[in-house]
């Protein structure tokens, strides 16, 4: 797969199965992918493997999550980033 490379920054592209690390590429496309790169996955994992990837990713933004839950028609609360957010709070406003 042709995926950009600054999606992968801190692990060499050459050494990522895709096969076995699946939840992993998803992510990061998700994360930090171009269009072409969501088109990419669309096209070699299907949109079902990337439904079920997706629930279980532990930390997404609120524009990542929203786009999953209205793409795929899934309530927030059903993503595991959801359910576990973060417990720290915000830094405080002197």
């Amino acid at each position: 797969m042709q995926l950009s490379k600054h999606i992968f920054w801190d692990v060499g592209i050459e050494s990522i199965d895709f096969e076995k690390h699946t939840r992993f590429v998803i992510e990061r496309v998700i994360t930090h992918g171009s269009l072409a790169d969501w088109h990419l996955i669309k096209k070699y994992y299907g949109l079902e493997l990337i439904k079920k990837e997706a629930l279980m990713i532990r930390s997404l933004t609120n524009k990542n999550l929203n786009f999953l839950s209205r793409l795929f028609n899934i309530p927030k609360q059903e993503f595991r980033c959801y359910k576990q957010t973060q417990s720290a709070g915000k830094h405080w406003n002197y």
